[in-house]
């Protein structure tokens, strides 16, 4: 089942990074989840997950996405203009939600949020809820890429960052190429080191910290496994640990 959106606003990062404003009448979301967005195309549906950046308000979804040469899908909403429509799941769905940390004695002080490209979306969608703000003292956010061109929603994260002076470490990691205000080093090899929590001034511990990792599956499994080694286990419904994931494709 499908229902029309219509495209009320993009953004261009680059020449292939965008971000697409959709109004579509879905039914309510909790941040962190996706929608899937879809069109017919040589007469053959194609539908694909995309994370709503945006917090849970309104009638309009921002989905931020990328376009793969030989993608099936990606191409083609590129290349999509205010006014246009598609079609659009009505009812967003995934688990990436701080719903799913769990809320106990032990469900940490800090809560660490760990993200490559596109996948910083889900991310930036919970940092606009008062849940985070409310539940931990401390939020960091590290956000990985390749180039400094490929940081979106830089200037909305700089803008938490001094709406949250007290609580909000970000942490911008641009691995191929020199950026003063980032890192050269990727989150897993940053964590490793140490050098992200030196940086933000917070220990990653069993006891105070909540780490939640989205984004490409090199850097989930090598983070996930550096954070196993530190005593950090995987939350689970029936076991609650301290490390939540979503694999971004």
């Amino acid at each position: 089942m499908w229902i029309e959106g219509e495209v009320v606003g993009r953004v261009d990062w680059n020449d292939k990074l965008f971000s697409l404003k959709i109004r579509a009448d879905i039914q309510p979301f909790i941040a962190g989840q996706f929608i899937k967005l879809s069109q017919v195309i040589d007469d053959k549906r194609v539908g694909r997950a995309y994370s709503i950046v945006n917090p849970p308000n309104g009638d309009i979804i921002e989905v931020l996405a990328v376009s793969v040469e030989d993608g099936q899908l990606s191409p083609n909403l590129q290349q999509l203009k205010v006014g246009d429509k598609l079609d659009v799941s009505p009812k967003a769905s995934g688990f990436m939600t701080l719903e799913e940390i769990p809320n106990t004695s032990f469900a940490g002080k800090q809560l660490w949020l760990l993200a490559t490209g596109t996948a910083v979306g889900p991310f930036i969608s919970m940092l606009e809820t008062d849940e985070p703000w409310q539940r931990f003292e401390t939020v960091v956010l590290v956000y990985g890429v390749r180039l400094a061109e490929d940081l979106a929603y830089k200037a909305q994260l700089l803008q938490l960052e001094r709406r949250y002076p007290n609580q909000f470490k970000l942490v911008l990691s641009v691995t191929r190429e020199t950026l003063p205000e980032a890192i050269q080093s990727r989150i897993s090899t940053g964590i490793q080191s140490g050098e992200i929590q030196k940086i933000v001034g917070v220990e990653i511990t069993a006891l105070d910290s909540q780490v939640m990792l989205c984004g490409n599956p090199d850097m989930i499994s090598d983070t996930n496994k550096i954070l196993l080694d530190m005593g950090l286990a995987k939350n689970l419904r029936r076991a609650p640990g301290q490390i939540t994931v979503e694999k971004y494709w």
